[in-house]
């Protein structure tokens, strides 16, 4: 393996990722916490920041961490290979998707790609060259219990070569201001902990469209461009379901059971919200197993997606709003019905629901944000209705699709 210096293009941080992340860029303490709203460029300028820093520090390796291990490939890895092309440093890397791997070809340096869904991958990592003192977490909100954090940082331990550190980077958005992220490292931080707040204002590569949907949603809804457009922490005060718990189980504990299949359809800025579970109705229980959950796919991305995840056989309940889409997906091949919706039918399904319990799977991280942010919206005077907010809604809507022919202890056309 050669270790010959790579050629680098001249280029600048400032010209990299812009302004507002100085400090975030210079900081070299053990934990580096930035939250922020959608479009604030945090996951790219972290991207960035984690591939100059490895070319500057040829002993450091670098873990990257999502609560899920398959939404790595299309979030931290697309992120870090982009950096790469961003940078102009192509020929002096090398990535790979199995096993998912980038690798600095002048010293052997690498950045390795972990889910907590595989606990003992994360524990027992082994280093060919240098030492691993760095890791990213990536949607750290995703992580749901402390403990589980500490077993990513505990994995970041032992002496360090001079003039290398330890570090864990934590990107969010902070959807919930009682998520145990606020209180460790915003409420009172240490001197070992940079925690900071970034906004789409800082991203000088937005467009007009992108700033208009920002000005759009702090008219219409000033409560979520809190959290999505200003980054501040969300409050949460009115739960629609507070009948759920997040587990895992097998496939085993629920055979026998009703499946049940819903989809809810976006685009541009609402994601398309695929989910599918379980219904014990002896017990009034139901089991969410799995979901997709992604902006930008169209009809035919829609029928891949849910084939590649080896549902296609299964009946799909979708939002009826767009029967045009449903007999597409239909033509696909796909067994889908439109729901039936009508009169108060979002109400209805909805005391339905929490009429059971709800155990989600802790790989339905977009379930389980939804789930723990869904509240019932307000009237003029700040008091709550009894309609859910139209936010934070794709996966339960989906969910009431996919159960709505099990309601009322009948089965529905």
């Amino acid at each position: 393996m050669t270790t010959s210096a790579p050629a680098r293009r001249d280029v600048t941080v400032s010209s990299l990722i812009g302004g507002g992340y100085d400090a975030f860029w210079r900081w070299e303490g053990r934990y580096l916490a930035c939250k922020g709203s959608r479009g604030s460029k945090k996951s790219k300028t972290t991207a960035i920041r984690w591939i100059v820093k490895m070319m500057q520090h040829p002993g450091a390796n670098l873990l990257v961490v999502r609560k899920v291990e398959r939404t790595l490939r299309d979030s931290c890895f697309s992120d870090l290979v982009w950096a790469v092309r961003r940078i102009g440093v192509e020929e002096s890397w090398r990535a790979t998707t199995s096993p998912l791997e980038m690798s600095y070809l002048p010293t052997g340096q690498k950045i390795l790609f972990r889910g907590l869904d595989d606990p003992q991958k994360v524990t027992s990592i082994s280093i060919p060259h240098g030492v691993l003192c760095w890791c990213w977490v990536e949607e750290a909100y995703e992580i749901t219990r402390e403990s589980d954090f500490d077993m990513i940082d505990e994995s970041i331990r032992g002496e360090v070569p001079e003039g290398l550190f330890k570090q864990v980077v934590l990107t969010f958005n902070p959807w919930n201001e009682h998520h145990w992220l606020k209180k460790r490292f915003f409420d009172h931080p240490g001197p070992d902990t940079l925690a900071m707040t970034t906004t789409y204002r800082c991203n000088e590569w937005l467009d007009d469209d992108d700033r208009r949907m920002f000005e759009e949603m702090r008219k219409r809804n000033p409560k979520r461009y809190k959290v999505a457009g200003m980054g501040e922490w969300g409050v949460v005060d009115g739960l629609v379901y507070e009948n759920w718990r997040e587990e895992s189980f097998t496939l085993d504990q629920v055979r026998g059971m009703e499946t049940f299949c819903g989809l809810d359809f976006g685009y541009t800025n609402d994601p398309s919200a695929f989910v599918i579970g379980f219904l014990d109705q002896k017990e009034r229980r139901i089991y969410v197993w799995d979901e997709f959950y992604e902006t930008g796919l169209s009809n035919r991305k829609i029928c891949e997606r849910i084939e590649s995840m080896g549902y296609r056989k299964e009946r799909v309940t979708a939002d009826s709003a767009e029967p045009k889409s449903i007999q597409e997906l239909h033509d696909m091949g796909l067994w889908i019905v439109g729901a039936k919706k009508g009169r108060d039918s979002v109400r209805s399904g909805v005391n339905w629901i929490r009429d059971h319990e709800v155990v989600v799977h802790p790989r339905c991280v977009h379930f389980l944000t939804e789930i723990g942010n869904y509240q019932w919206a307000e009237d003029r005077f700040g008091n709550k209705t009894n309609e859910p907010e139209d936010g934070f809604n794709h996966c339960m809507d989906a969910m009431r699709y996919g159960l709505e022919r099990y309601m009322g202890g009948r089965w529905l056309a």
